[in-house]
Formats: structure tokens, sequence, C-alpha cells
């Protein structure tokens, strides 16, 4: 058996004439949450469905928890919680029914079944609601409902398709809460997302786009090893200024934030904030300050031109 939770090599998905995974490898550690991050349409739905055995692959090997996938997806399929991007549980039932429903599909007794909905009720604060029909619970029960049901039989790797996409700030950190308790007991979760903050609080992390892993790893040390300085301008005219930064071969991207220009210079500019100054006389007064990079920063930096 592999050392990887997930060990997927050169995985190509091919639909006709378009590859919507590219020859991608990935290699998940037991007990990490590992992240997709990229834009609608780059390919990580289908990558989960690839390792899931929803779909074959048109070229490349794929083992998850040591079974090949797609050949032994079926014995897979008691190993792993999936929870799809839409809410895809039962509107007419209610919370209990919905979980005794799920439970049941993975062959649970009836003791062992009762023991368990009681466990996970308590566990995602549904308690109160366990006679609520779904149909008029918010996005945040239905939410924390389905990682209720994704989890009912305790899988050992758990998939999550843009879990949070449609619920509040609040409830994205409890939710976020919730998938370290479960890390921290040992499960591994692959989750897709499009938002960096989301995507920061990974232990691992690759980013895609166009079907391909352009990045892979921990969050510091891709913001670390990005090759830009990141500053920050306080100015006025912005706009106008952010297109003289562009034309600039020394600048890898320029973004404004509020009051400020967030600016990308590559690092061989070895005193970057001086070098602004210098080089446009406007900010020879204005403040100029180093700072921390962000995800979006390194997304910025591997995909595109990175030029908007």
């Amino acid at each position: 058996m592999s050392d990887y939770v997930i060990d997927a090599t050169n995985v190509v998905k091919k639909f006709a004439d378009f590859s919507a995974i590219d020859n991608v490898t990935l290699r998940v550690p037991k007990g990490c949450i590992y992240g997709f991050l990229g834009p609608n349409g780059c390919g990580k739905s289908t990558m989960i469905r690839v390792l899931t055995g929803l779909l074959s692959p048109t070229a490349g090997e794929v083992e998850v928890l040591g079974l090949a996938v797609p050949k032994q997806a079926e014995q897979l399929r008691l190993k792993i919680g999936y929870m799809t991007q839409k809410f895809s549980l039962y509107d007419d039932l209610s919370v209990e029914e919905n979980m005794q429903f799920i439970g049941q599909i993975f062959g649970m007794n009836s003791a062992f079944l009762r023991q368990r909905i009681e466990q996970q009720l308590i566990t995602y604060g549904l308690d109160a609601l366990r006679q609520q029909r779904v149909a008029g619970m918010s996005g945040g029960q239905k939410q924390r409902l389905s990682l209720a049901c994704a989890t009912m039989h305790n899988p050992e790797l758990l998939f999550l398709d843009e879990p949070t996409s449609a619920v509040d700030p609040q409830n994205r950190r409890d939710f976020w809460e919730q998938l370290f308790d479960l890390s921290e007991q040992g499960t591994t979760i692959l989750v897709t997302t499009h938002y960096m903050d989301e995507a920061e609080r990974c232990h691992r992390l690759a980013i895609m786009e166009s079907g391909q892993i352009r990045a892979d790893g921990e969050p510091e040390t891709l913001m670390r090893e990005m090759g830009v300085n990141v500053i920050e301008v306080y100015a006025p005219n912005l706009r106008a200024l952010k297109l003289k930064l562009m034309d600039c071969q020394q600048v890898r991207s320029a973004a404004q934030q509020g009051i400020r220009l967030r600016v990308l210079i590559y690092q061989d500019v070895i005193d970057p904030i001086q070098w602004l100054k210098t080089t446009f006389t406007e900010l020879s007064k204005a403040e100029i300050n180093l700072t921390r990079p962000s995800l979006e920063d390194v997304f910025v930096c591997v995909t595109g031109k990175g030029r908007q």
C-alpha cells in the first residue's frame, strides 16, 4: 500500500477534444487537510469525481486508500465521504430521517444507527432541529447536516466540493473548526475552494488552472517562495499609477485595494521601495511599505499573466 491516502500519477481526463484534467500528479498524506484552489472550470470537481471513481480517467493511475480506482471503486465507496457543492439531501425529510436514510445505505444496524445519529446531532449542533424538515432550514444548518451525513460512517477520507459556497463568513468559520476536529481524529480531507482565506487554512494546497496543478505545497511555503516582494503604496491617482507600474518589466502585478495599491515586484529588484521612489518621482514622498504576501498573491504569480 502507498504511503499516501491519495496517490494519483499523470492523470488525464478528456471529454472529446477537451482536457478537463491535464497530466495531474497528486499525493495526499494521511490526516492532511488538502486544498484545491482554483477558479470555476479549472478541473477541481472533475478531479474529485475521478478520485472517487465516479469518472474513469482517460490516462494515468489512481490509487485511493490502497485501492485501484476506478476498478475497486465499489470497495472504496464504503471508506469515503463525499459532500457535493449543491445540497443533495431530501427536503421533504427531517434532519433525523435524512441521517437515518444515509446510515441505512451504509448498512448500519438499528442499535448502532440510533447511537450514531445521537452523536452526530450533538457534534454538529442539530439536536434541537432533529424533527425539522430540511426545506425550512437555513444555508448554514443545511451545511452542517450535509457534513453530518457525509461522516455518518466515519470515513477515512472525506471529499468536500466547494462546501461553503452558499453560507456566510461565520458559518464558514464554524465549518472549518469542525473540519479541524475531524482531521485531529485522523480523517483525511480533500476540499475544493475558490476562497483564498479558506485555502490558507489547509495543511497543504494545490493551485489549479486549466486542468493543471501550477503549485503544490504548504501555504506558508508557497507564499515564501513565490519570487516577488509585496509592496503597498499609499498615494494619490492610484489608477494612473497602476498603469505606469504595469508597463515595468520588474512588476509582476498591481491591484488596487481600497486607498492603497498592492504591487508585486520581482525579487531581483534589490530594494523595491527605493526603486519605486527613484523610478516614479510622484512616489518620492509617498508612504510605501513591504508587507506579508497572501495566497491571492501566490495565485496571481503562478496562474495566467498576473496582469489585469
